[in-house]
């Protein structure tokens, strides 16, 4: 069986395609009778008729799709800033499509060519902004997700409250006695991460001693960075502040292999609260970074953009949660 056409529509109603045009798109009053639009209707709805909506909106130059630019979708938080972003997009009839890096950070090699005809708008995590340039989207309202703010190439900004995250982590480590610190930092290049290192690094100032150390964003290779380290007991840090739970998830790992207890000789935190924090043994404390809100209000803000109009909203809240990873500092 073929699918109805409006031709056939109009045929079985004996009314012109013009009529059948006016009525099932709503702009038929003052220009057909009732009784008409009705009979339209029902003889619509008798055959089976649906509308080729991908077809109407090539022909209005939109398609109510939205891409979401993400370094990877392996990386559980943006799953979750997906979820929530097809939320908010399904509640307005509008699709997401995903766009993850093959490379899991930076530029995605090979982009699909025709994404600037096939998209209304760009939602991008600043982690994988190289891959805008592949895209070619010169033009398309854009949504940067924690960015920076004075940034002019993007129509809004959604951001998470990084800076006061690790101002709740710095609070909570110096509260328990420590003064050696270690921060295992993310060397993906980009702004979320510079401004927790900018944080970090003004909120301890004479308070504490702070070293970096920087690492892929992989348990194995965070392990490795942390053995190295920490193999020197002369000024070994009592508090390592990581970027990401996977990144604590591998200093914990460096720990045990060192012989090292945490948190009684050791503390360690990370950022996001990924299933992750609560599978390692101790359970990390983290900074709660809610991911399906970003997506929410990403997918909010591009919509505002596309009816014309301004957006600005405060950086969304983020929670320190604290577990078994950290404790007292080592007398």
């Amino acid at each position: 069986m073929t699918r109805p056409t409006s031709r056939d529509v109009a045929t079985a109603a004996g009314v012109s395609q013009a009529t059948v045009s006016l009525v099932l798109g709503g702009k038929w009053r003052g220009r057909v009778s009732e009784r008409t639009a009705a009979l339209v209707r029902e003889t619509a709805t008798g055959l089976g008729y649906r509308p080729n909506l991908a077809a109407r909106n090539l022909r209005l130059g939109h398609t109510r799709t939205a891409l979401l630019v993400v370094p990877a979708l392996t990386n559980e938080f943006f799953a979750r800033v997906y979820t929530g972003a097809a939320r908010v997009a399904a509640e307005h009839g509008f699709g997401v499509v995903l766009y993850p890096s093959p490379d899991g950070t930076g530029p995605a090699r090979d982009p699909f060519a025709s994404a600037r005809a096939a998209l209304d708008g760009v939602i991008a995590s600043s982690m994988a902004a190289h891959a805008l340039d592949a895209l070619g989207g010169e033009g398309l309202p854009l949504v940067m997700l924690d960015s920076d703010p004075a940034a002019a190439t993007a129509a809004a900004h959604v951001n998470l409250a990084m800076a006061d995250g690790m101002r709740q982590v710095t609070d909570h480590l110096l509260a328990l006695g420590h003064r050696r610190f270690l921060h295992l930092a993310s060397a993906v290049d980009s702004w979320t991460f510079q401004i927790r290192a900018e944080a970090l690094a003004a909120l301890l100032g004479p308070h504490a001693a702070l070293r970096t150390v920087r690492s892929a964003l992989t348990v194995d290779a965070a392990r490795t960075a942390m053995e190295a380290a920490l193999a020197t007991p002369q000024d070994r840090p009592t508090a390592i502040v990581c970027d990401d739970d996977i990144l604590a998830a591998g200093a914990c790992k460096a720990a045990r292999r060192l012989g090292l207890r945490v948190p009684e000789d050791l503390s360690v935190t990370g950022f996001d609260d990924l299933a992750l924090a609560t599978a390692v043994e101790p359970e990390l404390t983290t900074v709660r970074l809610p991911a399906e809100r970003v997506g929410e209000q990403g997918m909010t803000a591009l919509l505002a953009v596309l009816d014309g109009a301004a957006w600005t909203a405060p950086d969304i809240p983020v929670e320190l949660v604290t577990r078994d990873s950290t404790g007292p500092a080592p007398a």
